[in-house]
């Protein structure tokens, strides 16, 4: 894909069209599979092939009528937070030209 944007309504429509009908043949599939098995008395392994056919036709919906993909397939956006730039009104006094506003700690001194 050449940029971002996203497919086609019309395009993602018939995407979706095709993974139902996808999923309703494996459907089909596993429920053909459950009756052959359970003509030849394969006892408790026809359960497999049943519970696909069985769940199958929930997921295929849900996928289907899913709406389209979201908008950022780019994963997860970097936190930038949003605060307000802190400034001294008053400008910088003399001797202290930090940004910050603060006085740099004297080495070796204490607050006392």
């Amino acid at each position: 894909m050449v940029t971002q944007a996203r497919r086609s309504l019309s395009d993602d429509i018939s995407f979706r069209q095709r993974r139902y009908l996808l999923m309703m043949a494996i459907r089909a599939v596993c429920f053909v599979i459950a009756v052959i098995m359970f003509v030849n008395h394969l006892g408790w392994l026809v359960v497999i092939p049943a519970v696909g056919a069985i769940a199958i036709p929930y997921f295929a919906v849900v996928f289907a009528n899913g709406g389209r993909e979201p908008g950022n397939t780019r994963g997860f956006l970097e936190y930038r937070p949003n605060l307000p730039t802190t400034r001294d009104p008053a400008g910088p006094s003399p001797g202290n030209e930090h940004r910050n506003g603060h006085r740099p700690a004297r080495p070796g001194g204490s607050d006392n």
